[in-house]
């Protein structure tokens, strides 16, 4: 097993002898030690002093609460009373958990060496294992382990001539979960109905029939021998000053490796899920734990290296519970995990006190509307409210921890709520009413993707395109660079492998190139006049936005060219400067005036804009332009070109020559992998990329990261500059290797430095790309707005900034993104700041896209083993030397192919929301606007 990294990193005292002995077979157990604890118990130690090792120990209830078990035992057994009873808490009920079940099946004898013990430190003479029927394999086991102990003079009378009597009887119960908590499990074994009843008399005091009585939970029982056996001594060195031993937790969900993981108290929640757990599958991001089942919390990302023990999860409002953890990756939508977990806790909630009877019905119905788009600004606070009197006022333990998954999933993921409420979107793609197609969820600009490919499919690209334009006018450029989210989410990719949607977007917009877009005016004309400061993608968008609705605007860029990043940040090879102004046109022909070679803080001001050119709203678009340094010593030396510097040098004309030099570029995103490339296309001799990191770690995408290697570059993971050497000019860098250490809060390892593992690497030029952002020189003295960390523009939800009038949109307010994300923003910068113009109030306003119902025209089941095709490259050799297209466009008949592989999920989508399917005729637009 420690060959094995799952079992490696455990430390298995409960489990360890499951499938190594026969759980029907007292011979196995005895001869393994079994029993022996018992008898030293009955034989060496008074009731008391059994007592007092339990307590030293540490041990504390595996229940969910964590009371002291050894506090517990005294209480019951200093009770007034002849008789007593001890009960075994076998009533498994969280969903997915089956630790309990696995002990007893695997080894029952240990359960009941524990009870044994117990009832003799307590003064107990009859035991109850109560345990649902749903456990008949665990039943029949315990059954056969009771015969065997009879038999064996271990049950009964006089046990082990030590003149203790004790019987255990089992107790099936029919499954409720409420009857997990001890006063409804006492009913139950009475006969009764299994509900709850006030408290105190604690069952220590007043009990099963009345009696003094001793609740413990399976995993309780099975480490009392261990205790005896080892001493307190030993168990109180496992685990955390106060959380002492093992747990054991059910690890399930989005996680490599699931089953049951036996840990000490204390572990992280980041090495039980990535050491022991293998991390989450497919390379998706890890998002929060659900710990502690459906009356546990959701922990964050940013809590991944919490101990894992009673006082850490409760301060993060979360509870130890049994042992559930269930692992939630990027796509797990936390308001549908909440309203999934208050329904299994409101449809097992007795009904007894009204706080939980009405309290989570009235919850469950609220979240359930807000899953279905139903909710209203305020339902995230009446859940608040809601879940801070149910926690107070319920009966029992389940009503007091039943709020628990709503109030964590707020306190951790309110803006998921506030989406789904004010947007009427699920940011995960899981609410079905709020997510007509996983594609168009993902895409940021919420592009109706079905729609434009069915209409390409049927040859209707013109159709297809102004469908596309709708909410993204770069359909050319996004063709080419988008990072395509929408085939991240892709369902046919649950399949196979996503519909290649990027590409059948170039050939759409492709096949139209010739034919002019003039964007038409939607809105009468408007007298207010908008300023927007960069010509990028999100200052574009907005200009075009706002001149569709009727505004005058006008666009102000620092560059002799139009277009920001896409310009000079995205070489040609990728995307071909004629095809980008071909777009850049178009939007000018909306009435959209760019002025170009205008600086801001130079040649405008925002004080000029506002108060004396007569505009009455400016939109900040600047983009993020400016390379970070490396830190290191000799970076000013000559021969050190930063990354968006060295691209747009290329762009306008200005390429350093690197004819036969070598040239070496730090870092790891798509900046740096866009600077190897051209740099080897500039014909330079060797070219190198050095990243801190391991390959897979790397921000850039991978079709990026593929075509590098294939051009020859030369790739050095691990490793990082530490100084540039040189006199006056670049003659090498040193470079020291990392070795991963401790996992950031996104579930990397950080990188760190090994001590003597410097070497040099001889280049003639360094490009630093180690990321970008905004140039702030005009942001000083009334000017100035204000700035976060990363000199990101701090804005609200209408994208409003701390100056009235003044708003920002793209890199500025998002921090470097990609073109399809800052067309988003544009899109949205627009609605608000004609909201503003017309009210006023600088208030997010949110205006859901409209969508077309295109009628299916082929049968999807004859594409059910369609494979997608492979993408076309230029051969390497025709790239060298040159910036021409690397990719090439699907022919025809490939692409109307590809599009036929699409699951058509809106037409499903339509079908589970009962909306009839009525294909409309001349694909006039269906717009569903919604406003708050």
């Amino acid at each position: 097993e420690h060959k094995v990294p799952f079992y490696a990193r455990q430390t298995r005292h409960l489990l360890n002898l499951n499938g190594l002995i026969d759980p029907t077979s007292i011979d196995d157990y005895i001869g393994i030690g079994g029993y022996g604890a018992l008898a030293r118990a009955l034989g060496q130690m008074s009731p008391e002093a059994v007592i007092e090792e339990v307590t030293t120990a540490g041990l504390r209830g595996r229940g969910g609460a964590g009371f002291s078990t050894g506090l517990k035992w005294k209480l019951c057994r200093a009770a007034a009373g002849d008789v007593k009873y001890v009960i075994c808490n076998a009533d498994e009920g969280d969903p997915g958990a089956y630790m309990d079940r696995s002990i007893v099946e695997g080894n029952p004898h240990r359960v009941l060496e524990g009870m044994i013990i117990g009832a003799y430190a307590i003064g107990a003479t009859r035991g109850y294992m109560y345990i649902r029927a749903e456990y008949p394999l665990a039943i029949k086991h315990l059954e056969i382990a009771l015969g065997q102990m009879n038999d064996a003079g271990l049950l009964g009378e006089n046990i082990l001539g030590s003149g203790f009597d004790f019987d255990i009887e089992i107790r099936i119960g029919a499954g409720a979960f409420v009857c997990g908590e001890e006063t409804a499990l006492m009913a139950s074994i009475e006969g009764q109905t299994g509900e709850p009843r006030p408290r105190p008399p604690f069952p220590a005091e007043r009990g099963l029939w009345g009696r003094p009585s001793n609740i413990n939970n399976v995993k309780s029982w099975a480490n009392v021998p261990l205790i005896i056996e080892k001493g307190a001594d030993w168990y109180a060195g496992i685990g955390t000053q106060d959380s002492k031993g093992t747990s054991i937790f059910s690890m399930v969900g989005k996680i490599n490796n699931t089953g049951l993981v036996e840990v000490p108290m204390g572990i992280s929640l980041r090495e039980l899920i990535y050491e022991i757990g293998g991390g989450v599958p497919r390379g998706k991001a890890f998002k929060a734990a659900q710990i502690g089942g459906p009356s546990g919390g959701c922990i964050p990302a940013r809590h991944l290296d919490v101990p894992i023990d009673y006082q850490s999860l409760v301060s993060l409002g979360a509870i130890m519970g049994s042992g559930g953890l269930v692992v939630c990756d990027e796509d797990t939508c936390m308001v549908d995990l909440a309203r999934y977990f208050m329904s299994f806790t409101q449809e097992e909630s007795c009904g007894k006190c009204v706080p939980c009877r009405v309290g989570t019905k009235a919850m469950l119905a609220t979240l359930e509307r807000i899953c279905a788009g139903r909710g209203e600004p305020g339902d995230v606070e009446y859940l608040e409210e809601l879940a801070r009197e149910v926690k107070a006022s319920s009966l029992c333990g389940l009503g007091q921890t039943v709020p628990n998954p709503v109030l964590t999933t707020i306190r951790y993921f309110r803006d998921e709520y506030e989406a789904h409420i004010r947007e009427r979107r699920c940011p995960s793609g899981v609410c079905t009413a709020l997510v007509r197609a996983k594609c168009s969820n993902a895409c940021p600009a919420e592009v109706d993707v079905p729609s434009y490919v069915s209409l390409v499919a049927q040859g209707q690209y013109a159709e297809a395109l102004e469908i596309h334009r709708r909410r993204n006018p770069f359909a050319l450029a996004c063709g080419r660079v988008c990072p395509a989210f929408c085939e991240t989410k892709c369902r046919r990719s649950e399949l196979d492998e996503p519909v290649a949607i990027r590409q059948i977007k170039r050939y759409m917009a492709d096949h139209e190139l010739e034919r002019p877009w003039t964007p038409p005016l939607l809105e009468e004309r408007k007298s207010e006049m908008v300023a927007v400061i960069g010509a990028g993608p999100a200052g574009l968008t907005a200009a075009l936005r706002l001149a569709q609705k009727g505004y005058p605007v006008t666009v102000f860029d620092s560059l002799p060219l139009a277009g920001g990043m896409m310009a000079v940040g995205i070489p040609e090879y990728r995307l071909p400067r004629n095809i980008l102004n071909i777009e850049i046109e178009n939007i000018k022909r909306a009435g959209v005036e760019i002025r170009l070679n205008t600086t801001l803080g130079k040649d405008i001001t925002l004080d000029g804009l506002l108060d004396h050119a007569g505009y009455r709203a400016v939109i900040l678009a600047i983009g993020a332009h400016k390379s970070r340094k490396l830190g290191v010593p000799g970076e000013e030396m000559g021969g050190v070109y930063h990354g968006t510097k060295f691209l747009c040098d290329i762009a306008l004309g200005h390429a350093p020559d690197l004819a036969g030099k070598r040239v070496a570029v730090v870092g790891g995103g798509d900046v740096a992998i866009d600077a190897v490339r051209s740099a080897w296309r500039l014909g330079a001799s060797e070219v190198h990329l050095i990243y801190r990191r391991s390959r897979s770690d790397m921000p850039a995408h991978l079709d990026e990261i593929e075509g590098a290697e294939k051009e020859g570059i030369q790739f050095h993971f691990l490793t990082n500059p530490s100084r540039v050497l040189g006199n006056g000019s670049v003659t090498g860098i040193e470079l020291i290797r990392q070795e991963l250490g401790a996992f950031d809060t996104g579930g990397r390892r950080q990188p760190a430095p090994i001590p003597g593992s410097e070497f040099i690497l001889e280049v003639d030029v360094l490009i630093p790309a180690i990321g970008q952002e905004p140039d702030l020189a005009w942001n000083v003295g009334d000017d100035s707005v204000e700035t976060g960390r990363g000199s990101v523009c701090v804005v609200n939800g209408a994208l409003a900034t701390s100056r009235p009038g003044v708003f920002a949109a793209g890199d500025f307010a998002l921090g470097p993104s990609t073109v399809v994300e800052a067309v988003a923003q544009g899109n949205q910068v627009a609605d608000t700041v004609a909201n503003y113009l017309r009210t006023g109030r600088a208030e997010p306003v949110v205006v859901r896209p409209g969508y077309e119902i295109v009628e299916r025209q082929f049968d999807m089941e004859q594409y059910a083993a369609a494979t997608r095709p492979p993408t076309l490259e230029i051969p390497v050799a025709a790239r060298r030397l040159n910036f021409c297209e690397v990719e090439l466009l699907f022919d025809e008949t490939t692409v109307q192919e590809e599009c036929k592989r699409c699951l058509r999920c809106d037409l499903e989508w339509l079908e589970t929301m009962g909306l009839e399917y009525t294909p409309v005729p001349e694909r006039e637009l269906v717009v569903e606007r919604r406003s708050s």
